[in-house]
């Protein structure tokens, strides 16, 4: 069955280093195509983009997802995030250490990559955590979730 729903995300020139980096992130994970920006009848604001990537379709895992390749007109917010469900603290370690880039931006489980996109990097047993005295206090306090401190 092919996947109805597939997030497209619009990266400002630096879609294919993005893409490249998340499949190197992601176990099981690889570029499906790229299309590329023709080199004749662009706009003269778009000259620049010419035989360039324009989208990439890629999957990480099993969940396939699109790149657009635009311009500065559109940038990522913490108003959508990507969920990583981690089986155990060593996984939560291993994404942590390589979707984490912008520290400032770290509250309990979220983080910031390199190209600005938020994920939030949780244990896959997070409702059940939560239903323990005192967790929803102790995630505050986290930057990285520490499952040992719910």
């Amino acid at each position: 069955m092919s996947q109805k729903i597939i997030p497209s995300l619009w990266f400002d020139g630096n879609a294919k280093e993005a893409i490249d980096y998340y499949v190197s992130v992601f176990p099981n994970s690889s570029i499906l195509t790229t299309a590329y920006y023709p080199t004749e009848g662009l706009l003269d604001f778009q000259k620049d983009l010419a035989g360039k990537e324009l989208t990439i379709e890629y999957q990480l895992g099993e969940d396939r997802f699109t790149a657009i390749n635009a311009g500065p007109e559109f940038k990522f917010n913490e108003a959508i995030s990507f969920v990583v469900n981690c089986k155990d603290q060593r996984e939560i370690d291993y994404y942590w250490s390589k979707l984490s880039a912008v520290p400032e931006s770290e509250q309990c489980g979220w983080c910031k990559d390199q190209f600005g996109l938020s994920w939030q990097i949780v244990p896959e047993d997070m409702e059940e955590l939560m239903q323990r005295p005192g967790a929803f206090a102790s995630m505050m306090q986290m930057k990285k979730l520490i499952i040992a401190n719910f």
